[in-house]
């Protein structure tokens, strides 16, 4: 939801789907790569808007919200039986919404990106989820020989900013997921795929690692436990999944 209306409906159509397919669009925070004010404007009315109460009353204020957005402090049942789990982190003023989504029979995603860093209150939310999607947004080398201005490089990497390749590979194998990690957030100008990588190599797990320019494939989780279906898997005897993009 940071990127402009229309390549988002574009992106969207890539994979065969509308904005009005979706239930409901959860915030994880307000920061402008995240949520284009643009949307509080063009969003369908029935679409529901949830992000946790500080950030609710910030963008309603300033009007980076629709007025009908709703907080989402505690638990959130969803279509199919999936339950949404909220934990706010440290992230610049007001912090960041963790979520852990979790399906009947035993599936469960985890959801972390702009959490600065690698918090017992993280690990906790998230430990042992099947998918786990996280951030790793900078090499610190590179992040140190950039040219971006010093209180930019304290911002990102002070704590309360973003999860660097080594944070996010400390948090992975501390949250231990089962089945496959998304890797979020790169930096353009102080991470490469390839560099992030690299932090997980022979790990036990599948590895996607988003990109700036195209969807990625699905990662599927199934309302059954042990349901997992990787991008491209012809296999035909699974049950219909709740299926999740990350963007």
């Amino acid at each position: 939801m940071g990127l402009g209306l229309r390549r988002t409906h574009a992106e969207l159509a890539r994979l065969g789907l509308a904005l009005d397919d979706a239930f409901a669009i959860i915030l994880t925070h307000l920061d402008t790569d995240h949520w284009n004010p643009g949307w509080a404007r063009w969003l369908p009315s029935r679409t529901r808007i949830l992000a946790h109460r500080r950030h609710v009353e910030y963008g309603t204020r300033w009007g980076a919200l629709p007025r009908r957005a709703e907080p989402l402090d505690d638990a959130l049942e969803l279509p199919g039986g999936v339950t949404a789990l909220p934990t706010l982190l440290s992230h610049d003023s007001l912090g960041v919404t963790t979520l852990r989504f979790e399906l009947p029979g035993g599936d469960s995603l985890g959801f972390a990106t702009d959490v600065g860093h690698v918090s017992p209150s993280l690990v906790e939310r998230l430990a042992g989820v099947a998918v786990l999607a996280i951030e790793s947004n900078y090499c610190p080398r590179m992040q140190a020989a950039s040219d971006r201005p010093w209180w930019l490089k304290q911002r990102i990497m002070g704590g309360s900013g973003h999860l660097s390749n080594e944070q996010c590979a400390d948090a992975v194998a501390r949250i231990a997921p089962t089945r496959h990690v998304v890797l979020l957030h790169l930096s353009r100008d102080c991470n490469r795929p390839d560099v992030a990588a690299e932090h997980h190599r022979r790990a036990p797990y599948e590895l996607t690692i988003a990109s700036h320019e195209h969807p990625t494939p699905w990662v599927s989780l199934s309302a059954q436990s042990g349901g997992f279906q990787a991008p491209n898997s012809h296999t035909s005897s699974l049950p219909s999944p709740s299926c999740v993009s990350l963007p």
